[in-house]
């Protein structure tokens, strides 16, 4: 059974919430709130880049009809996320930055299957979607919770309770292709790897991941 995202605004283990093996460093609320033009550009990016890599799996799947017709609405509401993210720094007399290189994607690139079966391929680009929208959830809930600016919180509890459900869906996309079995075997090894990718980054407030 995956859990979702916890909705209270208290403090909870982030072993309850999605899963995920290691929580966020609580200095990491801190020091984006220090460059507040820069995690809002970066989390512009990163819906920006969620919605394209939905458009990206619809293009080289569609015979994949379930998926096919579970992520359009999500390309739609990523792609409004973007929107609100720029209007909020539009309203802050705030800059959208330069894209920068994702350190945290690409190192859970690097833990995708090269020249496995398609199976595999599929099954590592879903799980790689869904732990990057799990870590996206916890990152705002802890926004949501962390930030001095009430406003800023009640933005980012929105974001959180939007996106709650996202990482569950790659997973169940992924099942309904693959034996669920392989799956969530698979998915507990991209947990323990995602942990040894979080404690050896570098906290930076400047990045949504």
């Amino acid at each position: 059974m995956f859990y979702f995202c916890v909705m209270s605004t208290e403090s909870i283990d982030v072993k309850n919430i999605l899963g995920l093996k290691l929580p966020t460093d609580p200095r990491w609320v801190n020091l984006a709130e220090l460059q507040l033009e820069e995690i809002l550009t970066d989390h512009a990016y990163c819906e920006q880049k969620a919605a394209t890599t939905c458009i990206s799996l619809i293009q080289k799947n569609p015979e994949k009809e379930k998926m096919v017709f579970a992520l359009s609405p999500i390309v739609t509401e990523e792609w409004g996320h973007f929107r609100q993210v720029l209007a909020e720094l539009q309203k802050r007399k705030l800059k959208l930055g330069k894209q920068r290189k994702d350190q945290y994607v690409n190192k859970l690139l690097e833990f995708q299957k090269k020249g496995g079966s398609p199976d595999e391929r599929f099954l590592d680009q879903m799980l790689t979607m869904a732990l990057i929208e799990a870590r996206s959830c916890e990152r705002f809930k802890r926004l949501s919770e962390g930030l001095d600016d009430k406003y800023l919180r009640n933005f980012y509890r929105r974001f959180m309770e939007s996106e709650a459900g996202h990482y569950t869906l790659f997973i169940e996309l992924a099942e309904t292709y693959i034996d669920k079995e392989i799956v969530r075997k698979r998915w507990k090894e991209w947990l323990a790897y995602e942990k040894k990718v979080i404690h050896e980054m570098e906290v930076r407030g400047d990045r949504i991941h």
